[in-house]
Order: C-alpha cells, then structure tokens, then sequence
C-alpha cells in the first residue's frame, strides 16, 4: 500500500509540472512592447584595445539608446583612500545628458563585468568594521555628486548582491552591507528608483525582491559555457517562466527590468581577445542574437538592458563584422528623438 500510496504521489507530482511547463509555453507566445538600453563598462572596452571613449560615442551617435546603464566603480573612483576622481564618469554622464539619454548608475562593491566585485586595493587591510565605514562613504560622495544630474534616472545598488555563489574576485564582500547601502542611497536623493538585480537562472530571486527597491532586475543568459569547457542552453526554459516568477513573488511587470540580455558569447578564456571567433559563433552568432532579442519580447518586461556593446564595436572595428552593430541599432534606437532630430534639421 505505501509504496502504491508513493507512486500515486509522484504521478501527481509530474502531472502538475507537465501542466505548468506547457501552460507556461502556452503563456510565452504573446509579444509585449520592450524598450532596449545598453549596458557599458569602459575598463572592458579597454580591455579588448579599443579607445573607451571611442567606443561610447560610437554608442550614443549611432545606436542612439534611450537608455544606458554604467556603473561609478569604486576601483577607479577611489584609488587611494580619500581621494576621489570622478572624472570618468562625470564624462559618461555629462555626453549621455547632451543626447537626453538616461542613466542607470551602479554604485556599490559589485558592478558589472569582471572581477565583479571593483574595489580598490587598499581596503585589503581594513577591518570589517572600517571596510563598510569607507564603501558608504563613497556611496555617499557618488549619490551627493550625480543625485541632481541631468541624466541620472535609476541607482542600481550593487550588482547581485544576494547571489549563493561567490563568482569573481570578492574576498571582502560584504553581503550584508547591501541594505545599509540602499537606505543611505534613499535618505540622500528621495528623487529617484533604486533598482537590485539577482541572477535569471541561479537564483531564486527572494533576497533581492525582498530588498527596500523601486526596481527589480534579472540578468538573462540563454547560453552558457561551464568551467570545464561544456555548452548547457536554457532554450527549454519558457518566457513566461520569468513573468510568473516575478509576479510569485510580488513583482508587478512595471517593475521589473532585465539587467542584463546575453548579446555576446560566453568565451572560453578571460575575454574575446583569448577565444577563437569560431569558439565565440559556438556561443553566440547571429541566429542566436536574434532569438534571443525574440525571446526577450515574451517575457512582458518593459524594459531590457543589452550586454556586449563593446563586443559589437570590437567585431566591427577588429573583425571586420558589423552585422551584430547593425542588428542593434534597429534595437536600441530611439527612434522618436531620431525623427525629431531629422525634422529639426530638416525644416
């Protein structure tokens, strides 16, 4: 009897997963209106030889976003203890507020693209105590500085900081901090959101929708290569998996971004300069860029924040390949202020 008792369990069990795993693709076949941005990093740019500035201004004048997400790293920001350069980002912020495009500006530990956590060397020797004393006073010094500039829309503060898993280089984490940090970031500008962002596939996401946000970003990545070499996709995962996990968890759809859509490949050794471009097509080429700007537009979010513009301009600029540039720019355009533009210049 028990183990008739166990079996009916388990048939149970399967038939209402096989019922919200094809509802959930029954749910994934409507198209919702998306807005895309970008996402930028200068110190990646830089990496991979080009001029940063270059490849910014290439970003802005000809994929034209409404949208860019860049972070005020603490690395560069403060390189020796107290001293404090902004001059980077003032840059970023000052050339996006010229066009009208609005910022997501990342404050924190953690900010996108590696090492993921951007620290700067010198807190090493710090105690825990003294370690968050100085992360809040440069957030601080970053909120007071750009709180009333033109081009700031969001603060995302921290980039996954509730994530299981240590990925990157981030001996002197401090997880906990992540709260202080958004009150700070509150008490300091009542004007603008705060967006936390977890990962899409890794994560369960109730740390980070539980945190005191306006905003509620997941990064989306569809192909993955694991450490010892092996491609796994996540192409059986419905769209509409990461709608009703948002809404389980109390997250209305006008709150709810991508932070980051995978548009570059997922390379073999620290960046594109170390991949083959045949092992880079293995990953992503344009068959998958395209159904990953496909699959983006099921899910219901309003807003999608692109990852790999600088990959794009490091294809069209080294490798002779702008079809991927080009396939953004019918993306990201905002096409309103570029039919505005015209008509101005053209009366």
């Amino acid at each position: 009897m028990k183990i008739k008792k166990i079996m009916r369990i388990i048939l149970i069990i399967v038939f209402v997963i096989t019922v919200v795993y094809i509802s959930m693709w029954l749910a994934s076949r409507k198209r919702y209106p998306v807005e895309f941005g970008v996402s930028f990093n200068q110190n990646y740019a830089q990496f991979l030889g080009l001029e940063w500035k270059d490849a910014y201004l290439a970003m802005l004048n000809d994929l034209r976003p409404k949208f860019i997400r860049i972070a005020a790293m603490w690395s560069e920001i403060e390189r020796e203890t107290g001293e404090f350069d902004f001059t980077d980002v003032d840059w970023m912020m000052d050339e996006a507020a010229k066009r009208d495009v609005k910022i997501t500006l990342v404050v924190g530990q953690k900010a996108p693209r590696w090492p993921e956590c951007h620290v700067p060397a010198w807190v090493n020797g710090l105690s825990a105590d003294e370690y968050k004393m100085r992360l809040l006073n440069y957030v601080q010094q970053t909120v007071k500085r750009y709180k009333d500039h033109p081009a700031l829309e969001i603060w995302q503060v921290e980039n996954e900081p509730f994530i299981h898993f240590r990925f990157g280089e981030c001996a002197n984490f401090q997880e906990q901090a992540t709260r202080d940090e958004i009150k700070l970031v509150k008490e300091l500008d009542t004007s603008h959101k705060i967006m936390i962002t977890d990962s899409g596939e890794l994560s369960f996401w109730w740390h980070a929708t539980r945190a005191d946000s306006d905003i509620f970003g997941t990064t989306i990545y569809r192909v993955v290569r694991t450490p010892r070499g092996k491609i796994f996709t996540y192409d059986w995962l419905p769209p509409a998996f990461y709608r009703w996990k948002a809404k389980l968890l109390g997250r209305s759809m006008d709150s709810f971004f991508i932070s980051e859509l995978q548009a570059e490949p997922w390379f073999t050794g620290s960046g594109a300069l170390e991949t083959s471009i045949e092992a880079q097509k293995e990953t992503m080429d344009l068959g998958r860029l395209k159904k990953n700007l496909d699959y983006v537009k099921k899910i219901g979010t309003p807003r999608v924040y692109l990852w790999g513009v600088e990959w794009w301009y490091w294809m069209r600029e080294t490798q002779g390949d702008g079809r991927y540039w080009e396939i953004m720019k019918l993306e990201t355009r905002n096409w309103k202020l570029v039919i505005g533009n015209w008509f101005k210049n053209n009366r």
